[in-house]
Order: structure tokens, then sequence, then C-alpha cells
């Protein structure tokens, strides 16, 4: 397949200007936490940078990489797309922001109110689940997929909700731990049988669901969305659609897919919650009861 993939150049391939707009995201992090700094204000830890920079590279691969392009061909790659996407680059991003950053965020006048509203974390858990859902039904995915305006403000919104629903796991701020560590578990929890219906339904499914794999006019509109027009324009006559690229059947990559993204979101999930259970777990035993030593003193 890789060969294949020549035939739409490098910079659909590799997206630059994606790998630039992110190369400059890392650069103004590192320029505000670092020598742009104000005085007063803690510098990042180095775990806190390894985990920002391990986000941005995550972004650029999902995003910018040959990934992305897989995406419009394969529904498979498509899934493992969105689960790292919106199920593992917001929790780097939030862990990798020091205080101060999430301080001003939710101070700002216009969206404070919003966001105190939004990252509530029953509010955060339907929205989210509900929005990639819709997302994934045929009608707003093929429509999604058309135009490049919608597709990247359902997108944009489905990650900015991700955001807020794992502030409910990672709350960067003190105010905003509305969780017990055995209610954080039940979230996590409640977001894999929320997203159940979703998967279930594409890998069940007795046939293609999506016109934007199943159909060659659909899908020659939705690598638009990753393509150059003029790459595109010269390279079309040759192409009817994704099975120039692969031979697998529809219905089974729409069905890994389905698995694909399932599987994923169990093994994040359960890592977070052995990573929440086990810091609960050794906090509790580090409480020291101070009783007893009275006891031992009076005697």
């Amino acid at each position: 397949m890789w060969l294949e993939l020549q035939i739409f150049g490098f910079r659909a391939l590799w997206s630059p200007y994606y790998f630039l707009f992110v190369l400059l995201l890392a650069a103004f992090y590192f320029y505000i936490t670092g020598p742009g700094r104000k005085k007063g204000t803690e510098r990042p830890s180095g775990a806190q940078q390894f985990m920002f920079y391990s986000g941005m590279l995550l972004l650029y691969i999902v995003k910018g990489s040959p990934v992305d392009l897989l995406g419009h061909i394969m529904f498979t790659a498509h899934m493992t797309q969105m689960a790292i996407y919106y199920l593992l680059f917001p929790i780097l991003v939030i862990k990798g922001l020091p205080t101060w950053i999430w301080k001003k965020v939710f101070a700002t006048k216009g969206i404070k109110s919003i966001l105190h509203l939004l990252t509530r974390p029953l509010i955060s858990l339907l929205l989210f689940n509900a929005l990639f859902s819709m997302y994934h039904m045929p009608v707003i995915f093929d429509y999604a997929k058309s135009s490049e305006l919608a597709h990247a403000v359902i997108t944009t919104t489905i990650l900015f909700v991700a955001f807020c629903m794992w502030i409910s796991v990672f709350p960067p701020l003190e105010r905003l731990d509305r969780l017990s560590p055995i209610l954080k578990i039940g979230f996590i929890f409640a977001n894999g049988v929320l997203i159940t219906p979703a998967c279930g339904l594409i890998i069940f499914a007795g046939s293609p669901l999506y016109e934007t794999y199943s159909e060659a006019g659909a899908w020659m509109q939705a690598m638009t969305l990753c393509v150059p027009a003029d790459v595109l324009n010269g390279i079309s006559p040759n192409l009817n659609g994704p099975n120039y690229f692969t031979t697998m059947p529809l219905i089974e990559d729409q069905q890994l897919g389905g698995i694909i993204m399932k599987v994923t979101q169990e093994i994040i999930f359960g890592a977070i919650i052995a990573y929440i259970f086990f810091s609960w777990f050794n906090k509790e035993r580090d409480t020291i009861d101070p009783l007893p030593n009275q006891l031992q003193t009076d005697s």
C-alpha cells in the first residue's frame, strides 16, 4: 500500500503546513513556560514537558502524517485516529500544562462560565459520548467528509468536549476536582458503556454504512480534505475508490475499525483506572493514623 500512496505526493502524505503549525504550538509552549515566563509562575516539571511534547507528537501523527491520509482510505485507520485524538491526546496536554496557565484559561472573560458548566462531570460525560456517536451516524459522517468547514467544526467541537470530559478525571485546578477516586473510576467505566452502542452498530452492521468509503464520488470528495486539488485532479482518472489501495472488503474494514476503536478505548480506560486505583491505594496506605503513636506516648 505504501508505494500506491506515493501518487498523492509529499504534501498529502506529510502535511508540511500542519507540521509547522504543531511546531509553532510547541515553540509557544517552550517560550511562555521558559524564557517568556513571568516572575512568580512555576516552570513545568520534566514530566509535564515530556507529556506536552508527546502530545504534540501524537497530534502530528494522527492529523499530519500519512495516518490522516489513510483515515480517508480505510475506516480502520480513521477509528485508530479517533481513538488517539480524543482519548489520549487531551490527557497529555492537560497533564503537560502548568497550573498557572489553567488558572488564566478558566479566568478568561466570556468563556469561564461555559468552561465551568461543560467541565461538570455528568454534562461532559453525556455530551462527549453523544457528539462522538452522532458524528459516526452515516448521514452526519458523510456530510462532514464532504465539506472542509463542516469537518473542521465538528471534529474540533468533539475535541473541545473531550478536553472537558478528561478534566473531570485529571483536574488541573483544585476547584475542578469534583470526583473522589472511586467516582472517577465509575466515570471512566460509564464512558466505556456509553461508547459501546456506537462501536456495536459499526461492528455488527451487515453492509457498508458510509458512502465516503463505498461510493467513488463521495470518496473523491472526502479526499479533497487531505489532498491538494491540483494533485487530486491529476490522478483522479486513475482512481475509483479505496479498493485501489487495499484488498480488504469494505464490510471487514468497517467491522475492524469498530473493533479497534473499542479495544483501544478499553486499553486506555483500563490503564487510567489502574493508575487512579493504585494512586488512591498508595495514598491511603501512606496515611498515618496518629492515634496509635499518641497511645504509646501516654503509656
